[in-house]
C-alpha cells in the first residue's frame, strides 16, 4: 500500500507583533534566516489550518461543482435517500430470541367476536414488537448448592449439581466471544478486562489468553481447509499491511526488516474467503504458498491486486492473469486535483462511467460473460478515448511530464494492460476494495492492541481474523459458527469441508436427525 511520508516542521510560537516587525525588517535588507524560518512556519501552518480536510474521493467532493444550471441539466430528478438510514425491521433482527405471543381469546376458526357472521383465521405476517436489553458480553452463574452436616457423625450432605451444568467453568460460548471481541472488533484483552470488572464478573487477560490459544489449536484443520478452497479460487485479492511482533524470528537473509498482515480474499463458486496471514513476508509470498494447493486443472486465477511488485507471486509454476486496481490509478489523479481541477474531472468523470456500468452489471446479476459484453460495449470506447487523450498530453506538450498531473497520467500508462483485464478477461474485476476493506480488521487490531507479542499470538489472531471475516463475507453469524466448531472438534477434524461457514447449519442438522431418531 503506497503511503506517503510525513513531514514534520519544528514547532515555533510567534505572535502578530514578532510577524509584523520581520515584515518591516523587509525594507532595511533580506530576511535572516531565523526570521525566514518564522514566516514558513506560520504560513504552513495557516494554510493547513485553512485546508479543509477530505473524508472522501467521490467526484463531487475532490472537485468543485460545475455551475448550477449544468448540474441541474445533468441530474433533472431528485436523489433518492440514501439506504440503511431508517429503521431496522423485525427481520433484521436475525440473532433475537423469538417468542410467539398466541390470542388470549380466539384461535383460528373461531366466530368473529365483532360481525358475529365470518370466522378469524391466522395471518401471514404478525404483529411484532421488539425490546433490546442490555447485559455483559460475558455472563456468569453461581450455584450455590446447599450443604447438610450431621451433628452426630459429621458426614456433610451437599445437594447434586443442577442438570446440564458440565463440568468446565468456561462454556464454548464465552470462548466463542471472546475471540470474537478481540479478533473480530478489536477490543484487547486488557479493555475486556477492565470492562467485565466493572460488571461485576472478573475476568483476567491471561485467562482470556488460555481460553483462545488452544481454541486456535482445534480450529486449524478449518484454517487448512479455508486455505485449499481458496487456493481454488477464480478471483483472488491481495493487499498487505504494516503489523509489528515484538518477538519475531527471521528465517530470511534478504536484509528486509518489515513486519506485515497480509489479506487474501478468494472468490470460489458463490462463496468469498478471508485470509490473513502476518510475518516477514509480503502479500505475493503468502499468495504463492495458497497456490501451490490449486489443482491443475483449475488453471490460472486472476490476481487483483495494486501495482507494489511485492504482491505478485514470484515462484516458478504459479501463475496468473495480473490485474491492477483502477481505484488505485484514479488515487493518483484525486491527490492532484486541486491543481488540475479540469483535467482531473475528465479522467475522474469517465472513470466514474465505468463503475456505473459495473454496478448495472452487478445490480442486474449479470453472468460474467454478460458483464464483459457490457463492459466492452460501454465501457470500451469511454477508455479509448481515456487513452488517447492521455497520450495527447504529452505528445502535444500539454502537460508537463514531471509535474503531478504528468506523473498521475504516466501511472495510468504504465500499467494500462492490468488495469483494463475486465475489458478482455471475465470475471475480472474493477478494484482491489475487497482486499483493503479485509485489512481494516487487522488495521483496527494494531490500532487497538498495537502489536503482537509472538509469532504464536499472530497466528491465533490470523486463525480467528480469517473465520469472522469469512463469515461476515457469507452473511453467517461468526459467533454461532464459532460456538459450534467448538462444541465439535472431533467431526471437524474428520471432515473440514463440511463445516465451511456456508454449510455447518446444514451438517447440524444431519448431525441432529440420527441423534432424535
Amino acid at each position: 500500500m503506497n503511503r506517503k511520508k510525513k513531514t514534520s516542521r519544528h514547532r515555533l510560537d510567534v505572535d502578530v507583533e514578532e510577524l509584523d516587525r520581520v515584515i518591516d525588517a523587509t525594507e532595511n535588507g533580506p530576511l535572516g534566516k531565523a526570521d525566514r524560518q518564522k514566516l514558513k512556519t506560520t504560513l504552513h501552518a495557516l494554510v493547513e489550518r485553512l485546508a479543509q480536510k477530505r473524508n472522501t474521493e467521490k467526484t463531487n467532493s475532490v472537485l468543485e461543482q460545475k455551475d448550477s444550471s449544468s448540474a441541474a441539466a445533468e441530474s433533472p430528478e431528485p436523489a433518492a435517500a440514501p439506504a440503511g438510514h431508517g429503521r431496522n425491521a423485525a427481520s433484521a433482527f436475525t440473532g433475537a430470541e423469538k417468542v410467539s405471543v398466541q390470542h388470549a381469546q380466539l384461535k383460528p376458526g373461531d366466530p368473529c367476536p365483532e360481525c358475529r357472521e365470518g370466522k378469524v383465521y391466522r395471518q401471514k405476517e404478525p404483529k411484532t414488537l421488539i425490546r433490546i436489553v442490555g447485559q455483559a458480553p460475558l455472563k456468569a452463574t453461581v450455584f450455590e448448592m446447599e450443604r447438610l452436616r450431621c451433628n452426630a457423625c459429621c458426614e456433610v450432605f451437599t445437594a447434586e449439581e443442577p442438570a446440564g451444568v458440565g463440568a468446565a467453568k468456561y462454556d464454548m460460548t464465552a470462548v466463542a466471544m471472546i475471540a470474537l471481541l478481540k479478533y473480530g472488533t478489536g477490543m484487547p484483552f486488557n479493555r475486556m478486562e477492565r470492562l467485565e470488572t466493572q460488571l461485576g464478573i472478573p475476568l483476567p487477560a491471561a485467562t482470556q489468553w488460555e481460553l483462545t490459544e488452544p481454541a486456535a489449536g482445534s480450529l486449524e484443520p478449518i484454517m487448512d481447509e479455508l486455505i485449499l478452497q481458496a487456493a481454488q479460487g477464480s478471483v483472488v485479492h491481495n493487499d498487505d499491511t504494516g503489523m509489528r511482533i515484538l518477538k519475531l524470528v527471521r528465517n530470511t537473509d534478504d536484509g528486509r526488516t518489515g513486519t506485515f498482515t497480509s489479506g487474501i480474499v478468494s472468490i470460489w463458486r458463490e462463496w468469498r474467503i478471508a485470509l490473513y496471514f502476518t510475518g516477514w513476508k509480503h502479500a505475493g509470498e503468502n499468495l504463492a504458498d495458497v497456490l501451490k494447493q490449486r489443482a491443475a486443472e483449475r488453471g490460472a486465477p486472476i490476481q487483483m491486486c495494486d501495482a507494489l511488485s511485492r504482491n505478485t507471486p514470484k515462484l516458478p509454476g504459479v501463475e496468473v492473469l495480473l490485474a491492477n486496481c483502477l481505484a488505485h490509478g484514479r488515487r493518483q489523479l484525486v491527490d492532484v486535483a486541486a491543481n488540475f481541477p479540469e483535467e482531473c474531472r475528465y479522467v475522474l468523470e469517465t472513470l466514474g462511467k465505468v463503475y456505473q456500468t459495473d454496478a448495472q452489471a452487478r445490480e442486474g446479476q449479470l453472468s460474467p460473460e454478460s458483464r464483459l459484453r457490457l463492459h466492452q460495449e460501454h465501457s470500451g470506447p469511454l477508455l479509448d478515448e481515456l487513452h488517447e487523450w492521455m497520450e495527447a498530453q504529452f505528445a502535444e506538450h500539454k502537460t508537463e511530464p514531471n509535474s503531478g498531473l504528468g506523473k498521475a497520467i504516466s501511472y495510468l500508462q504504465r500499467h494500462w494492460t492490468k488495469l483494463t483485464l475486465f475489458l478482455r478477461q471475465p470475471g475480472a474485476p474493477l478494484d482491489n476494495n475487497i482486499a483493503e476493506r479485509a485489512l481494516k480488521k487487522a488495521i483496527l487490531h494494531r490500532k487497538n492492541a498495537l502489536f503482537y507479542k509472538t509469532t504464536n499470538g499472530a497466528r491465533v489472531g490470523d486463525l480467528f481474523m480469517s473465520l469472522i471475516h469469512t463469515c461476515e463475507l457469507n452473511k453467517a453469524n461468526p459467533f454461532d459458527y464459532l460456538t459450534e466448531l467448538l462444541r465439535h472438534p472431533a467431526e471437524l477434524k474428520t471432515s473440514p469441508a463440511e463445516w465451511m461457514p456456508w454449510n455447518y447449519r446444514d451438517t447440524l442438522s444431519r448431525i441432529a436427525r440420527p441423534a432424535a431418531a
